[in-house]
């Protein structure tokens, strides 16, 4: 009998982590997970939390390297931030470059994936980010700026 329940047991552990199953009018909908097991993170499942989180990314190009007189073209660029969700009350600004997630440090896109997964179920967590230098912003570019990221309340 022993046997059998750890057999089912990792049966069950299996299933949970590659499985997100939804019971919805009764109907059963199996979807597949994103490919993060072992840790692994896609660039487009990155982009996709960062959909989640508010702000639409890429990875750092020239053009804003040399902007931000960075001298590596390390973390996460972002390009748009979607009103109203966490990344816009955190007050994250367009061309701001991620380089940090809850003092996790981000060079690429899967970095900023793990990194933001690790943190949005958390709900308070900060974001470091270098800004373009704009005297109509209260932004200081060239230097990190840290964004408090707290729980969106209804």
């Amino acid at each position: 009998m022993r046997k059998g329940l750890n057999v089912f047991q990792t049966i069950g552990s299996l299933a949970a982590m590659t499985l997100l199953i939804a019971v919805c009018g009764g109907v059963v909908e199996i979807y597949a997970a994103p490919s993060q097991e072992n840790g692994k993170m896609t660039d487009d499942d990155a982009v996709r939390l960062g959909e989640e989180f508010g702000i639409i990314v890429g990875p750092v190009d020239e053009e804003i390297q040399q902007e931000l007189k960075m001298q590596k073209a390390e973390g996460v660029v972002v390009f748009e931030v979607i009103g109203g969700t966490q990344a816009d009350l955190a007050g994250i600004k367009v061309r701001a470059v991620i380089k940090e997630i809850d003092k996790v440090e981000v060079r690429t896109l899967s970095d900023f994936g793990r990194a933001l997964r690790r943190a949005m179920p958390t709900c308070n967590f900060t974001v470091g980010t270098y800004e373009p230098a704009d005297p109509e912003t209260q932004g200081v570019g060239g230097v990190m700026n840290f964004h408090f990221v707290g729980c969106k309340r209804d």
